[in-house]
C-alpha cells in the first residue's frame, strides 16, 4: 500500500463510501480505484487527482497533504544513481535489497533523516 492509497481509503471510509460508489463518482472502476488504493497503480494523473479531491470535498491543508502523498506514492521507483559516487550506488542498491525488512521504527528514522516534506 502507498501513503497516498492508504490515506484515500481512511479519507473514503471516515465519510461511508463505498468503493463502488466513489469509483462512479470519479469516473473509474472499482477495480482501479481498489488498486489505486493497494499500490498496485502508480500515482494518480493531477485530473484524477482533484476529481477525488472535489468527491472528498476537502481543501486547503487536508487536499495539498493528498497531492503531496501522491506525490510520493509511486510503487515501482527508479532511482537513477549515473553520475553519482559510488557509496550513493551502494546506498541504493543496499536499500533497494533490503527495505522489504525494514520495521517502521527504522522507515521512520530513515524518513526522518531525509527530511520529512
Amino acid at each position: 500500500m502507498t501513503p497516498f492509497g492508504a490515506r484515500l481509503r481512511e479519507l473514503r471510509e471516515a465519510r461511508g463510501m463505498t468503493l463502488k460508489s466513489m469509483a462512479a463518482a470519479i469516473g473509474v472502476s472499482p477495480a482501479y480505484l481498489s488498486a489505486l488504493e493497494h499500490g498496485r497503480r502508480g500515482r494518480p494523473t493531477w485530473d484524477l487527482l482533484q476529481r477525488i479531491i472535489g468527491h472528498l470535498n476537502i481543501i486547503w491543508d487536508e487536499a495539498e497533504e493528498l497531492e503531496r502523498l501522491a506525490d510520493l506514492s509511486h510503487p515501482r521507483i527508479v532511482i537513477d544513481t549515473e553520475g553519482l559516487t559510488p557509496k550513493a550506488t551502494e546506498l541504493a542498491n543496499r536499500l533497494a535489497e533490503r527495505i522489504g525488512s525494514l520495521d517502521e521504527s527504522r522507515l521512520d528514522q530513515m524518513i526522518d533523516l531525509l527530511g520529512r516534506r
